[in-house]
């Protein structure tokens, strides 16, 4: 430190100076603070400096610690590093490093809410705890083999089964969690679809209140889809304006753009399924129900400023449609509920962790698995070898989720994809 601010540092104190270049002349003007290991986040002595944001300036400063670096063994950090540090020190676990790269990559409120209940132990403690209770019994029946001749019993089974179903229920909760993980993390996909000149590029404008998809009272003017995203209460949305489905058409592009909404039908998680309460029977409805399946489709008529009262008395018997105006900008916000219970419900506002990695969800089935072999086990009397045997199975897939037990080539992977 002295070497390169030309002065020594009190731990954790912020102090203002000039950054000075190799002659002693100021560069920049900015604030140092040192932490003494163990109290950092790697666990080891870090000095950062606050400069000026000028990539000039700071070009600077980092040539200049670099050729301090010559003579004191400093270097570029590689991607992750310090998050590898904090994690290789004991600072934290892998579970809580992985939630420090979900951190910066969240890109909604729902997304960064789940991050940083993982960055503060919340899926570790979990873990942590569900790991210290089958220790305890694997302890215990390691040592009814190390007495095995004096046929003593350490370890209550009947505890123990009851314990192994506590961590299966425990288990499937977080796995079940996933789901809504997903659609925090990746976001929702919802097309748009319907009839030409059902309204579809209009709900989509009016959605992102913005004139993004061309409007025209001509039928087929979507010839393609349009893809927007669409922030909902903390839950990213991608919209798909689809081309309008009629059963013919005589333009080939047309049909291009209707095979092509028909394939977004398929990969869609919600669909929207728009129609003009003015031209729509409801045995029209009733069938893309059953095409599309209710518990994916969301019904909305559309056009309600043009109609009456008598006409929107014909779909009586759907409980769920929901009636908008999407050129007066009618009802808009009931729609926007309604997707919002689809997709996640009530369940953003429940506290407990929420599964967001894919490696967590792998190595939680194979969790689910060895402790379902130790409850076959126990009901099969099975030896305290093959029972221990299990246990260390179950114990080892919970290492592999907090880092516990793991490899040098999974870090280097893990840490590699982002950097502080």
């Amino acid at each position: 430190i002295y070497a390169l601010l030309g002065k020594n540092l009190t731990p954790r104190h912020a102090h203002y100076l000039d950054f000075p270049d190799e002659n002693k002349q100021p560069r920049d003007q900015g604030l140092a603070i040192f932490f003494k290991h163990p109290q950092s986040y790697t666990g080891e002595d870090v000095l950062e400096l606050q400069g000026h944001g000028g990539p000039a300036v700071l070009q600077q400063l980092l040539k200049r610690c670099l050729a301090v670096g010559m003579q004191h063994r400093l270097r570029l950090a590689t991607p992750g590093e310090f998050t590898q540090r904090a994690f290789l020190n004991d600072k934290i676990d892998l579970t809580q490093a992985e939630a420090v790269a979900d951190l910066i990559a969240s890109n909604t409120e729902a997304s960064r809410q789940a991050a940083l209940y993982n960055l503060k132990g919340g899926f570790s403690d979990d873990l942590k705890l569900m790991r210290e209770k089958l220790i305890k019994f694997s302890a215990l029946i390691e040592l009814e083999l190390d007495f095995s001749q004096e046929d003593v019993a350490f370890a209550n089974k009947k505890e123990l089964e009851v314990l192994v179903q506590q961590l299966q229920l425990k288990t499937s909760i977080l796995l079940e969690s996933f789901k809504l993980g997903n659609v925090i993390k990746n976001g929702v996909q919802v097309a748009i679809v319907g009839k030409p000149n059902a309204g579809k590029s209009t709900l989509l404008n009016t959605l992102l209140n913005e004139q993004r998809a061309l409007v025209s009272e001509i039928p087929g003017t979507t010839r393609d889809t349009v893809e927007e995203l669409l922030n909902i209460d903390g839950v990213l949305y991608k919209l798909i304006d689809t081309a309008g489905i009629r059963q013919q058409t005589g333009d080939v592009i047309e049909q291009m753009g209707i095979d092509k909404s028909k394939e977004k039908i398929i990969q869609a998680d919600i669909v929207i399924a728009l129609f003009d309460v003015n031209a729509t029977s409801p045995e029209q409805i009733h069938t893309w129900e059953k095409e599309i399946g209710l518990d994916k489709i969301i019904l909305v008529g559309n056009k309600m400023d043009l109609t009456t009262s008598d006409v929107v008395n014909n779909f009586n018997n759907f409980k769920n449609i929901i009636f908008i105006s999407a050129k007066d900008k009618n009802n808009i916000a009931a729609l926007k509920h309604a997707i919002t219970q689809k997709v996640v419900g009530d369940q953003l506002k429940k506290e407990g962790t929420i599964v967001t990695n894919a490696r967590h969800v792998s190595s939680l089935k194979k969790l689910l698995l060895a402790l379902n072999d130790v409850e076959t086990g126990l009901i099969q009397n099975v030896t305290g070898d093959l029972l221990a045997l299990d246990i260390r199975q179950a114990l080892h897939y919970l290492g592999t989720i907090t880092g516990g037990i793991s490899n040098e080539d999974q870090l280097d992977f893990i840490f590699s994809k982002f950097c502080i």
